[in-house]
């Protein structure tokens, strides 16, 4: 199936056209019929020779209606411009030339009717030569009668090539489907109607109506006046919604396959038609079935920023119309560039984003976005309309391959510079460097870790972590040389002072595995661990606490900790009575998250820095 919109002026013979080439009666409404001029959209559709079905959109051509005539256009891929023979190219012609010229339609068919009343080739001379400066370029002319029924067969034949000179549809692409009628069918409930320009809908299929983000059902589908299971692109579609009350369905919604659209109040474009400076400062945005109140603000010579009045479903290169409904003027054409957009907060900022948007041409560039965005989520950008075929640097996060090996750069001299100014931490956070290089993600410090940095604990370190600065290695030296021979007695506080050794240099000592904590302030040489379960396997078993401070040489303000720290190393077992018994041998595993080493420690050397 193919859609086809009618165009021109008012009377001059679009639906009767319509309604030769199909048997069928293209104005639905009884106001209609009785004026004879189409108020709002009427469909219809036949089976051309080739065996192919088109379906036409026939649109308004009173000025008044113009908004539904950029309604039925809107979706639509292909146009039939009709002009009469008798009265030649008309006020309403041009505004709706212009508005296909600004919406970028490329193929289309010039029809002259009422060749019975009047010598068509003026008016397809006329209408050739409007025709050749827009986007519908040279196009075929076939003059016909649409009470006479000369010339359709031409007619059909010339619809037959023109379809067959349509791309493809997009079947793949997700569903955008707006809506341009909704009523209420007893029985069934709500009932939208719409071009399906990309995509395939199911009965049973989920979809999100753009305007609230609630999800609505397909109950039903129909297509061509029949129920259909699927519906395929491209294709006038009437889809009956399941528990959706009428009222909350007008024009210009959208429905969405959901998770695959952004809305967007505000969008940066490339203006065709009027210059950006003489645009007024308020228009009406035509896309899609929607018309939708903007503020402009120019930026450059051709391009603009719109502020909308209602988000809106949209992707880079969608075509759009701006027109100005007090003049009953069109403005001009606008692509869409950017649908999230940078703040302009600073001054030349306008300028300077003009500048930017000279390079951009309204189709999708990944690596064109990435460059100017730097980070960008792929679902984000999916959502935009840029096809998404990178590997993610972390998450779901992509990155400009310049901009990362930047960033990777950046953080090594971060890190180094803080372990400089911070030598008794155990590294820097990765979440203080998160806020140092401006990265919104954890995940994407920690993705950009790389030797001679290591993640350690939350914490990114640089070089040996056994290492320490000289003043406090000195100190450990020290206790080293002090205690070597008294391994389970520990330095009382004042003595830990008078050498240095505050809570913090003790921390850095233990992370070194140059000291064993057992409490805030008791610590011992590195291998007492396992020298004291060698001892204590040497007493009779079981042994009590005052029996092993004996056995080790030590006070109980060390031996109750170090008997608890072997216990959670299972190497000895508290029984009901509060003696112990050692169980493991005497050189056992460290604990599993302890953070320190049991085993005997080689001297400590001065930490090293990068």
């Amino acid at each position: 199936m193919h859609v086809v919109a009618t165009a021109g002026h008012v009377d001059h013979g679009k639906s009767t056209l319509v309604r030769a080439l199909t048997g069928m009666e293209p104005d639905r409404w009884a106001e209609e019929r009785r004026r004879g001029m189409t108020i709002d959209l009427g469909f219809a559709w036949s089976t051309l020779p080739s065996g192919t079905t088109v379906a036409f959109v026939d649109v308004p051509g009173h000025e008044r209606f113009v908004p539904n005539m950029l309604a039925g256009v809107g979706p639509v891929p292909a146009v039939l411009m009709v002009v009469a023979a008798d009265e030649g190219w008309m006020p309403q012609s041009a505004e709706h030339l212009a508005a296909l010229d600004a919406l970028g339609v490329s193929y289309g068919l010039l029809a002259v009717t009422r060749a019975d009343l009047a010598d068509p080739r003026p008016a397809i001379e006329a209408a050739r030569a409007e025709l050749a400066g827009t986007s519908l370029g040279a196009v075929e002319a076939v003059a016909v009668s649409g009470v006479t029924g000369a010339g359709l067969p031409h007619l059909r034949a010339a619809l037959d090539r023109l379809i067959a000179r349509l791309p493809p549809p997009a079947v793949h692409a997700p569903v955008r489907l707006w809506v341009d009628r909704s009523f209420t069918i007893r029985g069934s409930g709500t009932v939208v109607t719409g071009t399906l320009g990309g995509g395939r809908l199911r009965v049973g299929d989920q979809l999100e109506l753009a305007a609230t983000g609630d999800p609505v059902r397909v109950r039903g589908l129909h297509r061509l006046g029949a129920a259909r299971d699927r519906v395929e692109a491209v294709a006038r579609v009437a889809v009956n919604l399941r528990g959706v009350p009428k009222d909350r369905l007008a024009r210009g919604d959208t429905l969405l396959t959901p998770g695959r659209f952004r809305l967007t109040e505000l969008l940066d474009g490339r203006l065709a038609g009027d210059p950006a400076s003489d645009l007024p400062a308020t228009l009406t945005l035509h896309v899609g079935s929607a018309a939708v109140p903007v503020r402009v603000r120019p930026l450059g010579v051709d391009t603009v920023r719109l502020r909308l009045a209602r988000p809106l479903p949209l992707l880079i290169g969608d075509r759009a119309v701006l027109r100005d409904p007090g003049r009953h003027h069109v403005s001009g054409g606008v692509t869409v560039l950017d649908v999230d957009p940078p703040p302009l907060t600073r001054r030349g900022a306008a300028a300077a984003r003009a500048q930017v948007l000279t390079g951009l041409d309204g189709r999708a560039d990944l690596a064109g976005e990435l460059r100017r965005r730097r980070l960008a989520r792929a679902t984000e950008l999916t959502r935009m309309g840029v096809p998404v075929t990178a590997d993610p640097v972390a998450g779901d996060w992509l990155a400009d391959p310049e901009y990362w090996r930047g960033l990777g750069d950046r953080l090594v001299e971060e890190a180094t510079r803080y372990v400089h100014a911070h030598p008794l931490e155990p590294g820097v956070p990765v979440e203080a460097l998160r806020r140092m290089l401006g990265l919104p993600d954890r995940g994407l410090v920690e993705a950009l870790v790389r030797p001679p940095l290591a993640l350690r604990a939350g914490r990114v370190t640089v070089g040996p972590v056994d290492t320490l600065p000289e003043p406090v290695a000195r100190a450990v030296r020290r206790i080293h040389t002090e205690y070597a021979d008294h391994p389970f007695r520990a330095p009382e506080a004042d003595r830990l002072a008078a050498l240095g050794l505050g809570p913090r240099e003790l921390g850095a000592a233990v992370r070194a595995g140059a000291l064993l904590r057992l409490a805030d302030t008791v610590v011992l040489l590195p291998g007492a661990l396992d020298q004291a379960a060698e001892v204590l396997a040497a007493l009779p078993q079981p042994f009590t606490l005052s029996a092993a401070r004996q056995a080790l040489d030590t006070t109980r303000r060390v031996a109750v900790p170090l008997l608890e720290l072997l216990d959670r190393r299972g190497a000895t077992r508290r029984l009901p009575d509060d003696t112990r018994q050692v169980l493991a041998p005497s050189r056992t595993p460290p604990e599993a998250g302890a953070g320190v080493r049991a085993e005997a420690a080689p001297p400590v050397p001065p930490r090293r820095l990068p």
